[in-house]
């Protein structure tokens, strides 16, 4: 033994204490001999703090900016999806106001025009009237329209009566020599020949054969002889009946005839289809009444003042109209009239180029439009009249629902082909990327407005819209993801726990699924709900250029649409702003809450 390596002597006591130590030690208690607050290896505390899943979810409470996006997420899904139930308007619900304003109600206007009434089973073109008037001012009393030769009297310069001229035969006279055409199968005899050549050369203008009186219409050589017969009558006088179920009778040819006659040859009354009618003429307004044995009833009205309701529906009383009329005569601008329903409403009239406007308050019920907040509507009212902060709940719906089924179809395809590319290499790997370069190759922005554009020139519905919508963008972005997967599955393919696995015999399937996949998901994760930001923008862009979710359905960016219009940005702020805010938050708190799920996932990166 070296001299230099001294042993300390040991006694009893010290190995008593030392073998305490280890004792209690093993046991998982401190030197002290109280319990270790590490605990054993084995005890379940422990096991809890060593969890991966309980890191992961104390690193992630510990990052503010995480909780502040997972809090403004869970406040965005109550607001969406809970909101809506609690709201008692439907997305698509329109709101009225009501308003009392001065609107037309009839038209009244002096008559100045010779209206016809044409008689059953005649006709008297708008040619021919218009001929008709051109030989009045020219003092003439006859005239041709159309191959037709008619005829008209006029009494008191306003009511005509008018016939037709039906030719029978044209003749041909030259000296003594007549050539005869007859017309639509008519055969002069030779006695009517002889009376019309009896006429024409004593310069008449008719003759009568067996009763019946001819005409006869010269042009030179030529001379129409024509049988007379009547078709219409004109006049300027304008007939209200009394009665809706009576405007046939009154509007009649015969009706018109007798009363016409009875006005012009100033007689008391006229009977008409086995009626008796008395006339009462006035200044200004004649009445017309139908005898019952003793008792008379107003029948019509007539005067040379027409008033006509602006709604056709509308059926205004004699009554109405004589009031209008004694307005106008008495040159006063408004009048008070009691309807049947026992409603006094006062009326206006206004002047305009000869046109009497009669004008009255009325209930108008409206859009309401760009309502401002108040208590019924927080948010106020867009420009259809429908409640925005409705609008706001269910767009939300849309605009989450939207990102979540985009992400989920990305993740699929992406996931799909990274992993096959990733786990087989050689090339299957070269093959699917490529496959990734060209589909990169296509424009995403000029495929999506050019699909927008289809769909509206199609018009699809607006909810097949939203799900094709959603289809298109998941289909056109989940080439990221599976470069993302095709990378973490290279590297892991190679570490050893793959190894072992492939040696101990797993297949290909469930290798994938029991440790490749588990070992991506939190990378999938986190991925997925950093790109939910980016797919919200990108639906709130397409909806608010007009490509996306199409009314009555609401989404963000559909409700920001409005502020495509400066007036509204100017002047409704509650119609763009909250939408505008509301993606702000959400995207915020995506971002945030994928920040906080990759540092939690993986602490070094924060480094």
């Amino acid at each position: 033994m070296d001299k230099n390596n001294k042993t300390t002597p040991v006694n009893s006591t010290q190995v008593d204490e030392t073998k305490g130590v280890i004792k209690a030690l093993l046991d998982g208690r401190n030197v002290n001999h109280e319990p270790d607050r590490l605990g054993t290896l084995d005890d379940e505390s422990r096991i809890k703090v060593l969890s991966p899943g309980m890191m992961v979810f104390k690193r992630f409470v510990r990052n503010r900016l995480a909780v502040t996006g997972f809090i403004i997420l869970v406040f965005m899904f109550a607001f969406s999806f809970l909101g809506g139930l609690v709201m008692p308007y439907r997305q698509d619900q329109v709101f009225y106001r009501t308003e009392y304003t001065l609107k037309d109600f009839a038209g009244a206007t002096f008559n100045k025009e010779i209206r016809t009434t044409v008689k059953d089973g005649c006709k008297f073109p708008t040619s021919a009237y218009g001929k008709m008037i051109l030989a009045y001012n020219e003092g003439k009393r006859e005239f041709k329209s159309n191959d037709s030769y008619y005829k008209f009297s006029v009494t008191n310069d306003d009511f005509f009566q008018i016939t037709e001229l039906r030719v029978l035969s044209n003749v041909t006279a030259r000296k003594m020599l007549y050539l005869y055409n007859d017309v639509d199968g008519f055969t002069m005899s030779a006695k009517m020949k002889e009376a019309f050549e009896t006429a024409h050369k004593a310069g008449e203008d008719s003759f009568e054969f067996e009763g019946e009186k001819y005409i006869l219409v010269k042009e030179g050589f030529e001379v129409a002889i024509s049988k007379e017969q009547e078709v219409a009558i004109g006049s300027s006088l304008i007939y209200d009946a009394y009665n809706a179920e009576n405007s046939s009778i009154v509007n009649s040819y015969g009706f018109r005839l007798e009363a016409e006659r009875a006005m012009a040859e100033d007689k008391q009354s006229f009977s008409f289809d086995g009626a008796n009618y008395l006339l009462e003429e006035g200044e200004n307004v004649s009445t017309i009444y139908r005898l019952d044995g003793d008792t008379k009833q107003p029948f019509v009205n007539v005067s040379k003042m027409i008033v006509n309701a602006i709604s056709p529906d509308v059926f205004l009383p004699v009554e109405f109209k004589n009031t209008v009329l004694n307005t106008v005569l008495n040159r006063e601008n408004k009048f008070t009239y009691v309807h049947e329903d026992g409603e006094e409403i006062e009326y206006t009239l206004n002047l305009v180029h000869e046109t009497y406007n009669v004008k009255r308050m009325t209930e108008t019920h409206l859009i309401d439009m760009y309502h401002m907040p108040d208590e019924k509507h927080l948010l106020g009212t867009d420009m259809n009249g429908m409640d925005v902060l409705t609008r706001l709940m269910y767009g939300g719906r849309i605009s989450l629902l939207v990102g979540f089924v985009v992400v989920f179809i990305t993740m699929i395809i992406g996931v799909s082909v990274g992993g096959v590319a990733g786990y087989f290499g050689g090339w299957v790997d070269t093959l699917l990327m490529r496959f990734i370069d060209l589909f990169n190759s296509i424009p995403y922005w000029p495929i999506m407005i050019i699909t927008g554009s289809v769909m509206d020139t199609m018009e699809v519905d607006p909810y097949t819209r939203v799900f094709l919508l959603m289809a298109i963008m998941g289909v056109m972005g989940w080439t990221g993801i599976a470069r993302v997967v095709r990378g973490q599955i290279l590297a892991l393919r190679e570490q050893d726990f793959m190894v072992a696995a492939e040696a101990s015999g797993l297949s290909v399937k469930r290798r994938i699924i029991k440790h490749l996949i588990p070992n991506v998901m939190p990378l999938l994760i986190v991925q997925g709900t950093m790109s939910l930001g980016s797919i919200i923008l990108t639906e709130a862009t397409l909806s608010f250029l007009g490509l996306g979710v199409k009314f009555p359905i609401a989404s963000w960016g559909s409700i920001i649409n409005a502020a495509s219009q400066p007036y509204i940005v100017n002047n409704y702020w509650f119609i763009w702003m909250p939408a505008g805010f509301l993606i702000l938050l959400t995207v915020l708190g995506f971002n945030f809450m994928g920040d906080g799920l990759r540092d939690a996932y993986d602490p070094k990166m924060k480094r």
